[in-house]
């Protein structure tokens, strides 16, 4: 399952991510089978896993053990894909499509998916927080990390990002809001990411700043990028609707900025998020390549 936007370390950390994730999953038998059954399938086949593995290589940079931070990258991935089954709705982008496949709702139903999702929300915090899954850390290394995740998930990250973007659709809005939404929407997803990984090494106070920095603005610079791509990919690459976001009526990088800056401004985040890594030496080729990776991506 080799990726070119991943070195050998994080092709490692990806190997053992997907070898692990069906164990985290919850069980498919029982009265709870089919919720069970499509919270697992909105985890599974695709995704480029970008955030579980920032989680395992901060800590890895930080000196600390990528695979006691296994539980935590599955939790930031059950967040992930909690906010793309709702992200998806009917009553949200009323998206038929996810990554080249039915969306979760479009195979099981509206009301099962939005119970998916709900059922991912807590199942993130129940695989931080098992005794199992923390006996390897410190318990403050545990606690600092989850509110992380906690904080990036609640009103004012991830949660906060959606609202903004419902209430500006059709409106004119200036890049300070659009920033403010997509600050929530999606870099605070991957920024609590870095710092989780940062938090459960025992980073020190720079190195998590570091950290912060990075997946702030590799974050920010992802988002921009999505943007160019819902205008100049195809659904093929995409494996989802292109021009979705006209179609909603949503202000984005390249409505309010057009083509070309919104290209010189992704390219402003990338360098950002390469030149905090500098606290890591060449240890961060893995993560300065990545980004890199992600500018030019194609979907």
């Amino acid at each position: 399952m080799g990726n070119t936007m991943y070195s050998e370390t994080l092709q490692c950390h990806l190997t053992a991510f997907e070898a692990a994730l069906p164990s985290y999953m919850p069980r498919t038998d029982g009265l709870q089978a089919t919720v069970a059954e499509a919270m697992t399938y909105a985890c599974t086949d695709g995704g480029k896993r970008i955030r579980p593995l920032l989680v395992m290589e901060f800590c890895r940079l930080c000196g600390g053990d990528a695979a006691a931070a296994m539980p935590f990258a599955m939790a930031v991935e059950m967040i992930h894909a909690y906010s793309l089954v709702h992200d998806d709705l009917p009553c949200m982008d009323n998206s038929p499509l996810r990554r080249g496949r039915p969306s979760t709702h479009a195979k099981y139903g509206e009301t099962m998916a939005l119970l998916a999702g709900d059922g991912l929300l807590n199942l993130a915090f129940e695989t931080m927080l098992r005794a199992q899954n923390r006996v390897a850390l410190p318990a403050e290394r545990v606690l600092s990390a989850a509110s992380a995740l906690a904080d990036a998930a609640g009103i004012d990250g991830m949660v906060g990002g959606q609202v903004i973007d419902l209430q500006s659709e059709g409106k004119a809005i200036e890049l300070s809001v659009l920033e403010a939404l997509q600050e929530g929407k999606t870099a605070a997803l991957l920024t609590a990411a870095c710092v989780m990984g940062a938090r459960l090494a025992g980073a020190s106070a720079e190195r998590e700043e570091a950290a912060r920095a990075f997946g702030y603005n590799v974050g920010l610079s992802f988002q921009i990028v999505d943007d160019i791509l819902d205008v100049t990919a195809t659904a093929e690459e995409l494996g989802k609707p292109v021009g979705s976001d006209a179609d909603n009526e949503k202000v984005t990088y390249v409505s309010l900025l057009g083509l070309d800056e919104a290209r010189r401004l992704a390219v402003r985040r990338t360098d950002a998020a390469i030149a905090a890594l500098a606290v890591f030496g060449d240890d961060a080729d893995s993560l300065r390549r990545l980004a890199e990776a992600l500018l030019t991506r194609k979907h």
